[in-house]
């Protein structure tokens, strides 16, 4: 199989797995559609049936090419028979040709718009062809739909979501996403260095990344694996460990920090302000301590810094969002709404904004707005918990 599709069940990355470690996944079995498509009204004719005998026959022989001319005859009978072309995108997957296993998927989602299986294989073959941004799309259009039983496709789509997720920058997200092979209890070599990944905050696949940082990368994924676990003791050594061994590298004691904030909040302050030490102006230091300041109640404290989080990166929406609910803490609602609207111009679709603004609506007494908000706010935040299937998010206060 080509690099590019990135399986699990016997890969390497830095060592072999323990015998009790589990796969992340296997690679998704072509045998069977999601869901059976309906084979439509008209009687079969004599040829379509033969046809369709010879087809299943070499498929189950694994003779792919063979399978595929059969097919591609089959469709030409049948043109809406998803069927066909469902087997003949899978052979094509098995033989990494990505280019007509994309074709052929994109075939698949018009005639049946609502199977998510046949969208997670279009985003792989995606992915294959490196249209990254088209691939995490329909990924993540397939956690929405729903799989269906086609064995292991879920895992490999949710591998593949969450590495794209960490190479377009957005790394609470890849995080959870990781998070539920943690809940698991998948620890898989892939699994905890793409944590590793996303926890550095790395905008790299792995297959980009240096081979001089993979240690450092897998003490990273292990710590924010044992984190997601909720194995808070091991986990707190293990960040331990990563500051020790790297303590001038970016992104470190941010990451520890991040940690700290479950129960440490004055400590994880501290690894902040080291992080800033290293990045002078780290927006994502500045905007988590912006909220850990909200958190304790601390406004006066909050609002300065998360006038720095704007200025350091007045394109965030986190950072907007900090600054919108430190300015309605300390009285200063029109200032508030002005930063939230701003945030949900760069966002619209981010529940926690929307949340926040609701708030500063009720406080301005523009009841309309303050119901409009929340409603949006609850749509939005039950499209995210689909997204996120229930995991537990790894990433701090920064919200969605």
């Amino acid at each position: 199989m080509a690099a590019v599709v990135l399986l699990f069940a016997t890969a390497v990355v830095a060592q072999q797995p323990e015998p009790t470690q589990k796969p992340a996944t296997q690679k998704p079995a072509m045998q069977k559609p999601a869901a059976k498509p309906a084979a439509g009204t008209a009687t079969p004719s004599p040829e379509f049936e033969k046809l369709l005998k010879a087809a299943t026959e070499a498929r189950q022989a694994e003779r792919w090419q063979e399978a595929i001319g059969l097919y591609e005859r089959i469709v030409k009978l049948k043109p809406d028979y998803v069927e066909g072309y469902w087997y003949q995108g899978t052979a094509y997957y098995t033989l990494d040709d990505f280019p007509r296993c994309r074709e052929i998927f994109r075939k698949v989602v018009t005639l049946a718009p609502k199977n998510g299986a046949g969208f997670a294989f279009l985003g792989l073959c995606e992915f294959g062809v490196k249209e990254y941004d088209r691939a995490l799309q329909h990924l993540l259009q397939s956690r929405l739909l729903g799989i269906g039983d086609v064995p292991d496709l879920g895992g490999v789509a949710r591998y593949h979501a969450a590495i794209l997720m960490s190479r377009m920058e957005q790394y609470e997200q890849a995080l959870e996403t990781l998070g539920e092979f943690a809940g698991e209890g998948n620890d898989n070599p892939r699994v905890i260095e793409a944590m590793g990944i996303a926890t550095l905050r790395m905008p790299l696949l792995p297959i980009e990344t240096p081979p001089e940082r993979r240690e450092m990368i897998l003490m990273a994924g292990r710590a924010s694996y044992l984190m997601a676990t909720r194995n808070t003791a091991a986990s707190e050594r293990a960040f331990e460990q990563l500051v020790t061994r790297y303590p001038e590298t970016p992104n470190v004691h941010y990451a520890f920090a991040v940690f700290l904030l479950q129960e440490k909040g004055e400590k994880a302050i501290e690894e902040f302000k080291r992080e800033l030490e290293i990045q002078p102006g780290h927006p994502w230091s500045l905007m988590q301590m912006a909220f850990e300041y909200l958190k304790q109640g601390d406004t006066a404290a909050a609002l300065p810094i998360a006038r720095q989080a704007v200025a350091a990166a007045p394109n965030a929406f986190s950072a907007r969002k900090a600054l919108g609910q430190a300015l309605l803490d300390s009285g200063d609602i029109d200032g508030a709404i002005r930063e939230l609207q701003t945030g949900l111009k760069m966002a619209p679709d981010s529940p926690g904004l929307h949340f926040s603004i609701a708030r500063a609506y009720q406080r301005a007494g523009r009841l309309e707005d303050a119901t409009r908000e929340r409603e949006e706010f609850t749509r939005l935040d039950r499209i995210a918990r689909t997204q996120r299937s229930g995991a537990q998010s790894v990433g701090g206060h920064i919200e969605k």
